[in-house]
């Protein structure tokens, strides 16, 4: 997170703006992967929705470990959901940043 911020401080407002909006149309509400928990969580429905499918399929197979494994993810859920929403941003990032220095390398070569 720490690493983001760094990075995020050299955008400018208008790249800020893009990270933002695509990073709240792409991320991960802990509301809702509680509620999956909640009425899904011996079949691993939060594990789906974090994107961890092999897991998610392991749980649906052994019914969540007969729902020990479901009752130990809900201490989990807030920490793995936010872990994956740094990642989401981190990589929002790289690509606003790609997007910046293909438009500076084009700016650069047209005034050539």
């Amino acid at each position: 997170m720490d690493s983001n911020l760094l990075a995020k401080s050299n955008l400018s407002p208008e790249q800020l703006v893009l990270l933002q909006s695509e990073f709240d149309k792409k991320k991960k509400s802990k509301t809702i992967a509680y509620l999956l928990w909640f009425f899904t969580g011996a079949f691993g429905g939060h594990r789906f929705y974090a994107g961890d499918t092999i897991r998610g399929i392991c749980m649906l197979l052994t019914l969540g470990g007969i729902g020990i494994w479901a009752l130990i993810d809900v201490f989990f859920i807030g920490s793995r959901i936010e872990e994956k929403n740094d990642g989401l941003e981190s990589n929002i990032l790289q690509d606003v940043l790609a997007i910046a220095a293909s438009k500076k390398e084009a700016l650069s070569e047209a005034v050539q």
